[in-house]
């Protein structure tokens, strides 16, 4: 959360073993839950479900996520068009399951912008998402992805 956003934080909890930070708070008089997520990269469908199931009393129609969560979610998440695997449809089913959506392939449902280069693969692919309810979709003004040089 910037610095130069409202946001009032009241309970956070940080789980470095399982690789996420999760803040409850308030932003212009709205209850929200901010959850922070790097997904390690061998099981990342399992490890999300997880995640989900531990947290399942804490994420409500308030909740985003955000994150690397090193895996696509989409084809238009990669340069290459590869076929929907079991673990993208495994994921998918799990965030269907929590009520919880891709909001940002949601405003952009055929842009190709990423944030991953495979150099080995000579590839690209979308691995950071911004995921939430249903609910929270109609208060997103913008989102979108921007470069940021080292």
């Amino acid at each position: 959360v910037s610095d130069k956003t409202d946001f009032k934080q009241t309970k956070i909890k940080n789980k470095k073993d399982r690789h996420y930070i999760m803040a409850k708070g308030s932003m212009q008089q709205v209850e929200l839950t901010i959850l922070n997520i790097y997904v390690p990269n061998t099981g990342a469908p399992r490890f999300i479900k997880q995640v989900l199931r531990d947290l399942q009393t804490d994420i409500d129609s308030h909740t985003i996520i955000v994150g690397e969560l090193n895996i696509p979610l989409s084809i238009f998440d990669r340069s290459m068009r590869q076929k929907i695997n079991k673990d993208i449809q495994y994921l998918n089913s799990a965030l269907d399951q929590a009520d919880l959506i891709d909001i940002y392939r949601t405003l952009h449902p055929k842009l190709t912008e990423y944030t991953l280069f495979s150099a080995p693969h000579n590839t690209y692919s979308k691995t950071d998402h911004i995921i939430g309810s249903k609910t929270l979709l109609s208060k997103c003004e913008r989102i979108e992805i921007t470069t940021n040089c080292l």
